[in-house]
């Protein structure tokens, strides 16, 4: 998938001489044109309105790892502490993979409903975790924990390419939109958990009663995605994905041999990405802990937090602004580059700059900043644009699961890494990773993925078709809509098309 080149398209016969594939772009276009479907813009909605949980359940762990380390010190170590912080990620990994997948086949709204309701039992079992020992406990809370994630997991998935999917058809200008209805929840999901401990904590006699303030912390985790449930249970499939899914004998060797440089790019820089910001997430209150003279004050401690936290947020916007202007691949190589020219300054500066707390949360905050112009903000965009709908789901699940990989592997690094190297090693390692991200973005993302989702679809099965693969596309009624018969023995030659489209290698 190179940049993409103006070239005068044509639409190719198929080798049985039965049928032709063509794109009627002049006919699309009026689909702006017309009144906006409430059901699009439901779907939308409601597709990222859960998202705040998931923004929530990544990002709880942070105040409760010090909570958990004041109320258990002799069973809560540092084994213990990743132990618990990777049980989510493990359980996403699964998640993304399994509802990908699943997603492609039995539809969107399942996928949807599936990971809702996972969310919702593995916060519950959180919440409710006992053991005979202390360590028991929280060897139940690892298993529930496993399945929250599974539900978080799966939420990327599902919502996302549903949100992508109504909002090709609702807006021109979809890019936007996806960022504000999926990431921006996400990246509000953290500085509602430091509002939420803010609350609970002196609630509960600020470290009186620590047993209650983790159980309720998890225990809110659950109220969102219930309040949604009823309304994503009346979400409507898309229009794409009647006409284009497929419902067995799915080609997977020749989709990875279309989009393996595609593939590369979202896996690679979600892989980098993840690496970089999930650890930095969970143990940030354990880095803002060092630099401060009082660490069992937490909330101090959630207070420097939550300014971290709004600091990143209006860079969200900036990015959602930009994506739509310059393209998702530069939006994200400017992400990137943000990460290694902060990542610099921060890890060279280290022993200097943590001396001036403020200075040090100002430029910390820019940092994670650049990561939701960029990455947390395009990677999704992208691994829900690149990919045709029959295999969107299941190659964003493939996707989003190496960045959770890469999430876990950033997790279990990063106290070796902060104890071997120094702490400034943190910031010197994601600076270079942002180069590495910077890359490979470059190289591997496609610009132009503005145009039609339709169009891509159409390609994807062009290409299916001149590899030999025979199968049908289309559900519920809509089986082969893109095809139509030829009218006779012309049509088994390359049939002229006048529009100018983006080609793809």
């Amino acid at each position: 998938m190179e940049d993409s080149k103006a070239v005068e398209v044509q639409v190719e016969t198929f080798d049985a001489g039965s049928h032709v594939m063509a794109y009627d772009k002049e006919g699309r276009s009026t689909r702006f044109a017309k009144k906006k479907s409430l059901s699009d813009i439901f779907t939308i909605i409601c597709a990222g309105a859960a998202l705040l949980s998931d923004g929530y359940q990544n990002n709880c762990m942070n105040m409760l790892n010090s909570v958990f380390s004041l109320k258990y010190p002799e069973t809560y170590d540092s084994t213990m502490k990743t132990r618990v912080s990777n049980a989510l990620l493990v359980g996403a990994v699964l998640g993304q993979v399994v509802v990908g997948v699943t997603g492609d086949y039995f539809g969107r709204k399942w996928a949807i409903l599936t990971t809702t309701l996972m969310i919702v039992v593995g916060t519950i079992l959180a919440t409710a975790s006992h053991g005979v020992t202390t360590e028991g406990m929280f060897w139940m809370m690892i298993v529930a924990r496993g399945i929250t994630g599974f539900g978080v997991g799966g939420e990327y998935p599902a919502s996302s390419t549903a949100a992508s999917e109504s909002a090709n058809e609702a807006t021109k200008k979809r890019g936007g939109v996806f960022v504000l209805v999926t990431n921006l929840p996400l990246s509000l999901g953290g500085p509602f958990a430091l509002i939420v401990f803010l609350i609970v904590y002196p609630a509960t006699g600020s470290g009186a009663h620590l047993s209650t303030t983790w159980r309720v912390m998890l225990g809110i985790g659950c109220i969102w995605p219930l309040a949604v449930f009823y309304f994503r249970f009346k979400m409507a499939t898309s229009v794409l994905y009647k006409k284009g899914a497929i419902k067995k004998n799915v080609p997977y060797w020749l989709t990875f041999k279309y989009y393996w440089r595609r593939l590369l790019g979202t896996c690679g820089c979600w892989f980098i990405y993840d690496f970089v910001t999930f650890p930095n997430g969970i143990f940030s209150s354990t880095i803002i802990s060092s630099v401060l003279d009082d660490t069992s004050d937490l909330e101090k401690v959630a207070e420097w937090n939550l300014l971290l936290a709004i600091i990143s947020i209006p860079m969200l916007f900036v990015g959602a602004f930009l994506t739509d202007r310059i393209g998702r691949k530069y939006t994200m190589c400017i992400g990137f580059g943000g990460y290694l020219v902060i990542g610099l300054i921060i890890g060279c500066s280290y022993k200097k700059i943590t001396k001036i707390v403020p200075l040090f949360i100002i430029f910390y905050g820019i940092f994670n900043g650049f990561g939701n112009l960029g990455p947390g903000n395009i990677l999704g965009l992208t691994s829900a644009e690149s990919y045709a709908t029959p295999v969107r789901s299941t190659l964003y699940g493939l996707s989003a699961a190496l960045g959770k990989t890469g999430a876990a592997v950033g997790t279990q690094a990063f106290t070796p890494i902060q104890n071997n190297l120094g702490k400034q090693w943190t910031f010197i390692i994601a600076a270079l990773l942002g180069l590495t991200g910077v890359i490979l973005a470059f190289l591997c993302i496609p610009h132009g993925l503005e145009d039609d989702l339709m169009l891509e679809d159409i390609r994807y099965f062009s290409y299916l078709r001149r590899q030999g693969w025979t199968g049908d596309f289309g559900s519920e009624g809509e089986i082969d809509s893109y095809e139509k018969k030829a009218s006779g023995p012309g049509d088994n030659a390359i049939i002229e098309k006048t529009e100018t489209l983006s080609e793809s290698s």
